[in-house]
């Protein structure tokens, strides 16, 4: 099952007043585990950057000016999407932007039905708590130092922790790989079967306690169970 955990940036909070995406961070989970492919764009949004929003990202007018226009990007995006869920943290914003875009870059809209809302996830399973992206990794111990302003990638990053937790958790000690080109789960490199130890282990049965135990199968005589079973 193919996965896209993703977030975006923008200049505020509704396209149809102006405001555009100005950075697109994704990270691809098959089965539901990292594969190590992203997808990463900043966008120049052709208009000024809010104060309000420079201070929640970081992303001002002199940086964005030489990067992209969406309509140039929006296909390969679409691309690295494809069919996959698109696991975001209040999709609604996300997709309410996404959408925008598409439509003036003449575009096909994505389904709403193919996002997987994270903050709705955590608001069932946690009803009253916080369910912000930070409360979240406060609540399953996520690191997210680095994260000292919003960044699409790095969010997507954490929100994949996250969401992995509240479908249900990994444990912390068994790392599965991911074949990709087979979509089998295996660990380190080999599939994973219960494997016989190279060397047996020692016994750990007495030369004393041996002797007694022929001693006791004797005395059963020939018809006791025992000597039935270790005769297959």
């Amino acid at each position: 099952m193919r996965e896209v955990v993703l977030d975006t940036e923008t200049t505020g909070f509704e396209p149809e007043s102006g405001d555009r995406i100005v950075e697109i961070g994704a990270v691809e989970l098959l089965n539901h585990m990292p594969t190590g492919r992203v997808y990463h764009q900043y966008i120049n949004p052709q208009r000024s950057m809010p104060q309000g929003a420079f201070e929640v990202h970081g992303l001002g007018d002199e940086f964005l000016a030489d990067k992209p226009l969406f309509p140039s990007v929006a296909q390969a995006f679409l691309d690295f999407v494809g069919d996959a869920k698109m696991v975001i943290h209040n999709a609604a914003f996300d997709m309410k932007f996404l959408n925008a875009e598409l439509k003036w870059a003449k575009l096909g809209q994505l389904p709403w039905d193919q996002a997987i809302d994270t903050l709705a996830i955590a608001r069932r399973k946690f009803p009253g708590a916080p369910a912000s992206l930070d409360a979240l990794c406060r609540r399953f111990n996520i690191d997210n130092t680095a994260r000292t302003l919003h960044g699409a990638l790095l969010d997507s990053e954490i929100l994949a922790e996250v969401y992995l937790e509240l479908i249900g958790g990994r444990q912390p000690d068994l790392v599965l790989q991911t074949d990709v080109s087979k979509g089998a789960s295996k660990i380190n490199d080999q599939a994973w079967r219960a494997q016989p130890r190279p060397n047996p282990l020692p016994t750990r049965l007495t030369s004393e306690e041996a002797m007694a135990h022929e001693d006791f199968i004797e005395k059963l005589g020939e018809g006791a169970l025992w000597n039935k079973a270790t005769r297959h």
